[in-house]
Parts: C-alpha cells; sequence; structure tokens
C-alpha cells in the first residue's frame, strides 16, 4: 500500500480509494483558514471522507480532534478508519452516505466540509440539516463545465441559474453556487455569510459562516440578482431582484445584452480573515498564498473586465493589464483579480476601461 505525507498527516492510499495530490493546495488553504478562525473545541464532519486526509488534517494542524468521517464506498472506508488509527486520532468513520447519516443521527456539528466529485447539489440540503448554529459550511464543486456555461442547461436543471460562458464565467459560477447555498439554507433559517469564495484549476470552493434567523436568511437570499452582458464591447451590468428585464441594449455599444442568473451579489470574502490567513501561512506553498493575496486584495465588486476582450473589441494588438490598472488607478478604485490573471475589478464603466485601453495603447 501506498504511504505518503501531507501536512502533518501520513496517508496510506489503499485500492479502490482515491486521492489527488494535485489538491493539496486546496486542503492547505482549508486548513490555514480554520486555523485563522481559531475553532478548536468544536466537532467536524467530513462528509466526503475518502483516504480521510482532509479531516485528518484538520485535527493534527488545526486542532479540531471531535470528529466523524463518513464515506460510502467500502473501500475507502476501511482506508479512511485505518489511517485515522496511523495518525494516532480518535476521529469516527462511519461507511455512511451523508444522506443516510443526515436521516438517522441526531448529531450536530460547528464545521462541514463537502468536497465531492462532481456537483455538491445532491448533498447540501442533508449538510444543512447537522448544522449547528454559527456553524461553518465549506462546499466545493468541479462541475464547472455547468457553472461556467459550458452546458447551461445543466446549470438551470441543478442550481437554478441560467449561467455565462465567457471571461468571467468562473466568477459567476462561484456567484451561481453561493446563491444555491444561499437558497438552500433560507429553508433551515440560515443565512449564509462568504468567508472566502474562490475558483481554481478545475474547482471552486466556498468557505461560508451560516447565521440564524429568519432576517439573515432573508437578507441572504436578498443578494443574489440577474446581470447582463453585452458579447460586443464585453460591457456588463448587473442588479438585485428575484425578475430580470425580458430585453436590454447595452449603454455603451446599444447592442441585445445577454441575461444570466440568479446569482449572488454580495461580497466574497472577509478581508481580515484573509490576512489571518496569510499571517499563517508557513512559505511552503506559493500558489496558495499567492491566490489568496490575489482574493484578499481584490475588489468587493461583481464582475471584472478583461483587458484581451478590450484591445479585441477595438481591434489593438495586446497591452499590459498592469499598465492598463495603473492608468485606471489614478481615477478610479482598480484592482487584479484571482478568476483571471488579464481581468481588472474596478468600479469604472465601461468607458472609462476602453479610454485607459487606448491610452495606453498610444503610449
Amino acid at each position: 500500500m501506498e504511504q505518503t505525507t501531507e501536512g502533518a498527516a501520513k496517508i496510506r492510499v489503499g485500492e479502490g480509494t482515491f486521492y489527488n495530490p494535485k489538491m493539496r493546495k486546496l486542503r492547505d488553504i482549508s486548513v490555514v483558514f480554520l486555523k485563522a478562525l481559531g475553532m478548536r473545541n468544536t466537532r467536524l464532519l467530513d462528509a466526503t471522507a475518502a483516504t480521510g486526509v482532509r479531516g485528518i488534517r484538520y485535527a493534527l494542524e488545526a486542532r479540531i480532534r471531535d470528529g466523524v468521517l463518513l464515506d460510502i464506498n467500502p473501500a475507502a472506508y476501511r482506508n479512511a478508519r485505518a489511517n485515522v488509527r496511523l495518525n494516532g486520532l480518535k476521529l469516527r468513520v462511519l461507511g455512511k452516505s451523508l444522506q443516510e447519516f443526515a436521516n438517522t443521527s441526531k448529531e450536530s456539528f460547528d464545521i462541514i466540509d463537502l468536497d465531492p466529485f462532481g456537483t455538491p447539489v445532491p448533498l447540501v440540503h442533508d449538510a444543512l440539516k447537522l448544522c449547528k448554529r454559527h456553524a461553518v459550511l465549506m462546499v466545493t464543486a468541479t462541475d464547472t463545465a455547468t457553472l461556467c456555461g459550458a452546458e447551461a442547461a445543466a446549470c438551470l436543471r441543478n442550481y437554478g441559474s441560467v449561467p455565462v460562458h465567457n471571461e468571467f464565467c468562473h466568477e459567476a459560477g462561484v456567484r451561481i453556487l453561493l446563491s444555491f447555498v444561499a437558497r438552500e439554507a433560507a429553508q433551515f433559517g440560515f443565512g449564509i455569510e462568504p468567508l472566502l469564495s474562490i475558483s481554481d484549476m478545475h474547482y471552486m470552493r466556498l468557505f461560508l459562516r451560516l447565521e440564524q434567523g429568519a432576517d439573515k436568511a432573508h437578507e441572504s437570499v436578498r443578494c443574489s440578482g440577474f446581470g447582463a452582458y453585452c458579447s460586443n464591447c464585453h460591457n456588463f451590468v448587473y442588479e438585485a431582484g428575484i425578475e430580470h428585464r425580458a430585453d436590454a441594449k447595452c449603454s455603451y455599444c446599444g447592442k441585445h445584452m445577454q441575461f444570466f442568473g440568479p446569482l449572488w451579489l454580495g461580497k466574497l470574502h472577509d478581508r481580515q480573515l484573509l490576512g489571518r490567513m496569510l499571517h499563517l501561512c508557513d512559505g511552503n506553498d506559493a500558489d496558495a498564498e499567492k491566490l489568496l493575496e490575489l482574493a484578499r486584495e481584490e475588489l468587493d465588486t461583481p464582475f471584472f473586465y478583461s483587458v484581451p476582450k478590450a484591445t479585441s473589441y477595438l481591434g489593438l494588438g495586446s497591452v499590459s493589464p498592469a499598465r492598463v490598472l495603473a492608468t485606471l488607478s489614478k481615477r478610479h478604485r482598480a484592482t487584479k483579480t484571482h478568476f483571471d490573471e488579464s481581468g481588472i475589478k474596478t468600479d469604472a464603466g465601461i468607458g472609462a476601461v476602453i479610454d485607459a485601453v487606448r491610452r495606453v495603447s498610444k503610449e
């Protein structure tokens, strides 16, 4: 049996058990997230345990020693149980699905981690049944083709939203996922507070705090709305609300705009928490630290402008996104974004972005 070390955990990967070493960056971020929250003496549920590496690392590195690891796959169940013993822990490992556990157990948890293969949609409702007041919920989606609009019908069917397939589709996908979780949580009287919301490689990941109360639930649902996108000049607009206009013309070029949503229009991150997370990073994962730094610095406004899309619309050669950012920053708030290395988040409108691109091109 193959054995490896990840963080403080020793892991043996048994036959028939899934372990993806490329996802270590996400697990590193998840560990430092829990460390930054300081959530000791709490109860953890890892609902999709596989080898058990996440729950074991949380116990060893974030000092969360009371927890349950679930996996319905018999091979994974045996493997996770052996790895818990290998690391000298007393976490409980159960060979059950989340659905079975949620509907037969009277337990509740402070931290729940959902990291399935594909969509988390079938798991979120049952996970919410097990959440304590002010619980932390972590949700991963790897069905990015669905959330990013390549499979629009599946997105409407699974998430109840019309996606968009353009330069900011990954951010829109994260916001569609947030809107879905907010609607599900509202059924249990929970509002959601996004603490960190990221898109990286082939996955999207939400780190949320639940806040109980009808007012909180109502407030979260009201954070959703619709966007409209112009495929000609790449302008966009967005508006909170449960309904969207049947038709709209772009205010910049006059072309028809494509509607998408509903999706979350509120904040994506807690900057103070991200600062604590960066302080706790040990320097062993530069990619994770870069992602967290970009997330902390990016402007908290929906969507961004792609510099290559702007130059294409203007029929210009390529220009430096950094120089466009510097030009915009003289008169407007503008930042990079972790969603796209050539994208700029700004409170400026499309006209100011186009002017900045023209100015940099002439220089």
